[in-house]
């Protein structure tokens, strides 16, 4: 049961990122980030920023969903490995885009 419940709370989640990613990647809609981490932005990288932050979180997503999924057959302590690997993924990627467009953290 706990299972099940663990999928619908990290599984929704993860639904939010993917959303919240193709929100960033296609409409580009730069507005739902923090405004401080884009005010370094160049006008002509937005679109490269955008897609990178983007499909960051959608990657972010999609762990957290295979993690929700993983732990139907592995348990959820060891599900949240699935989740770690994207996660680290996903975050680097975020990393990158913020030093090159952005030309540090904040």
């Amino acid at each position: 049961m706990e299972d099940i419940l663990f999928l619908l709370i990290v599984g929704g989640i993860g639904l939010l990122f993917v959303y919240l990613g193709l929100l960033l990647w296609i409409k580009e809609k730069i507005n739902i980030m923090h405004d401080y981490h884009y005010t370094k932005v160049k006008e002509t990288d937005k679109k490269a920023y955008t897609r990178i932050m983007g499909i960051a979180m959608i990657v972010i997503g999609i762990g957290c969903l295979l993690s929700g999924v993983a732990s139907l057959f592995i348990g959820g302590a060891k599900s949240v490995i699935v989740f770690g690997g994207s996660f680290t993924i996903g975050i680097l990627m975020m990393l990158y885009a913020q030093i090159k467009y952005n030309h540090g953290l904040f």
